[in-house]
């Protein structure tokens, strides 16, 4: 259910608060094998409820987030509650507050039921954690949750959640969502504060929302987003009003189609699926036109190393291999490699292709791709073949979601159908930065149409 429809059902007694956290709590516990949460906290929760069901009957309604069950990724800090990252580096850190958003939703009335699950440290796109459990795709369990916001995926793709919060730096908020099937979105480099947030690249991480359609991304922008001067990334921008208005169509967008870069070396179905969704906005009157953009295989050469850098230094003076999974050791190590003199190149880079892509905003107002090129591998497959070629499973996942990062610019994606397998397949949409509630209402329109 969304947040409107279990929203109605508590204003209308038809369910308390109390019974809705017990309900939601052991849904979860009753499929553990899919590791989406590594800490419960449904002593808290359950108070919290308590709490929001006094309120309701007292007449006090905190809007539509009251009483509204929702998980946090083990990334941001939760006041007295352990914040694992999904690491052994963590794996006894209490934080003494918590982080910003999280401190938005709760007085929004939201109520966390634990820490999501996650690829370690952030720092990947399986959620395979090899200390607190791989993370498993409810859509086909011998498949992997895409990461690394996975835990976060899976609690909404299984119907436990409808929001839950993420972090995505390389693509960890929209590659689950296009794994598992729901609907992701990275806001605008700066929109929401990252305060009491474990980093991984300062210069990449966003913290955004997953849910189980457009309108609920939508109202959880409404709570965390804004500036915080907590936060020196914090964007100090007028914080709009992200309630979508009532349906309509997309007469007067302009909507772009890549010539290059997003179509090459994807899969056929994914294709299939995705420009049949691109004909639908064409007959929702959307202006379409095919348009060359800036080289991404720059910027995902360019993001790449920013990443590697960065999350390097957060990192390097760990000598114990042993604290860490195979995987995420090798790319601290990889960090190393990269001198001084590549990393400020790439910052400058960075630049550059800010403003091509500030030229491309005057020409549409929406970007159209596919979020990733394949659907969810099977936990086995560290490559995978699109056609006859073989890829790396982490490149690949990467591949059309990185270089959103590297820009900063707004990207959601959302379903757009499934393959004949029945596996999900995300579409990929992008806009100017900080113009959120466009691309939301954009997106809302194209899922109603898609429904």
């Amino acid at each position: 259910m969304t947040v409107r429809e279990i929203g109605w059902l508590l204003r209308a007694r038809k369910l308390s608060c109390v019974e809705l956290v017990q309900k939601t709590v052991a849904n979860v516990k009753s499929r553990e094998e899919l590791r989406a949460l590594i800490t419960f906290t449904e002593e808290d929760a359950l108070k919290e409820a308590r709490e929001r069901d006094e309120e309701l009957a007292a007449g006090i309604d905190r809007g539509p987030f009251h009483g509204i069950p929702t998980a946090h990724k083990d990334l941001f800090y939760t006041r007295g509650i352990r914040t694992t990252g999904g690491s052994l580096v963590f794996r006894d850190f209490i934080p003494k507050y918590d982080a910003t958003v999280v401190e938005r939703l709760k007085a929004a009335g939201a109520i966390s039921i634990g820490k999501a699950n996650l690829h370690e440290l952030a720092y990947g796109t399986t959620s395979k954690n090899p200390h607190y459990g791989f993370v498993l795709n409810p859509r086909d369990t011998s498949r992997i949750a895409g990461g690394s916001s996975g835990g976060s995926a899976v609690l909404i793709a299984a119907g436990f959640l409808p929001v839950a919060l993420g972090t995505d730096t390389g693509g960890s908020i929209r590659i689950p969502a296009s794994f598992c099937g729901v609907t992701g979105l990275k806001p605008t480099y700066g929109r929401v504060s990252r305060y009491g947030v474990l980093p991984l690249a300062f210069g990449l991480d966003h913290v955004g929302p997953l849910a189980s359609c457009v309108e609920d991304c939508a109202l959880a922008m409404n709570e965390i987003a804004g500036h915080d001067p907590f936060d020196p990334s914090s964007a100090k921008v007028p914080v709009p009003d992200f309630n979508l208005p009532a349906l309509g169509n997309l007469k007067g967008v302009r909507v772009g189609i890549p010539k290059n870069f997003y179509f090459e070396r994807v899969d056929e179905e994914i294709a299939r699926a995705v420009q049949s969704s691109i004909s639908e906005m064409k007959r929702q009157g959307a202006a379409l036109s095919e348009l060359r953009i800036p080289d991404m295989h720059e910027v995902n050469t360019a993001a790449r190393i920013i990443q590697l850098s960065e999350a390097t230094a957060l990192y390097a003076h760990h000598s114990d291999p042993a604290l860490f999974g195979e995987d995420v050791w090798n790319l601290i190590q990889q960090g190393k490699l990269i001198a001084g003199h590549e990393y400020v190149n790439a910052q400058r880079i960075r630049t550059l292709f800010r403003r091509d892509f500030d030229a491309l905003w005057k020409e549409i107002d929406v970007l159209v791709t596919p979020t990733t090129p394949i659907t969810a591998p099977l936990l086995t497959e560290n490559s995978v073949r699109i056609g006859q070629e073989p890829e790396d499973t982490r490149i690949a996942s990467t591949r059309l979601v990185r270089g959103l990062n590297f820009l900063g610019e707004p990207a959601l994606s959302m379903p757009c159908g499934r393959t004949p397998s029945g596996l999900p397949v995300g579409l990929q949409l992008i806009s100017a930065p900080f113009s959120e509630p466009k691309l939301l209402q954009a997106a809302r329109t194209l899922e109603a149409a898609l429904a």
